[in-house]
């Protein structure tokens, strides 16, 4: 069982940069894949970003190339999103997700509960 617990979301404005940071319990982080994702209002939640247990892999939806980072600490079991130019179509509800396989992350085992994330233009 994995428990996540997601902080960092706030209100900011076009241009800024955010990270968030997901907490994950359990002694086997490493073992996880990790995952960012989004749902704004009056749409379906979307992939935003993944890594592998070891960082070695990483991906990212079209939308965040460039922009977004993910990164992971093991020994903190912490997983961040580091967002880079802020949009206000970024502000959506931002949740953290894992999965034993980053193959299957976009279906993962584990949702933590969200934080919002709202720029304004």
């Amino acid at each position: 069982q994995v428990q996540l617990v997601e902080s960092g979301g706030k209100l900011v404005q076009t241009g800024d940069s955010l990270t968030l940071s997901c907490a994950a319990s359990g002694r086997t982080f490493s073992g996880y894949a990790m995952g960012w994702f989004h749902q704004a209002p009056g749409k379906e939640r979307e992939f935003v970003a993944a890594i592998s247990g070891s960082g070695g892999l990483i991906y990212f939806a079209d939308s965040v190339k460039g922009r977004f980072t993910i990164s992971r600490d093991n020994a903190k079991n912490m997983v961040y999103l580091q967002m880079n130019s802020l949009k206000p179509e970024d502000t959506a509800v931002y949740y953290c997700a894992a999965d034993r396989h980053i193959a299957t992350i976009k279906e993962p085992d584990y949702w933590g509960q969200g934080t919002q994330v709202t720029v304004s233009s």
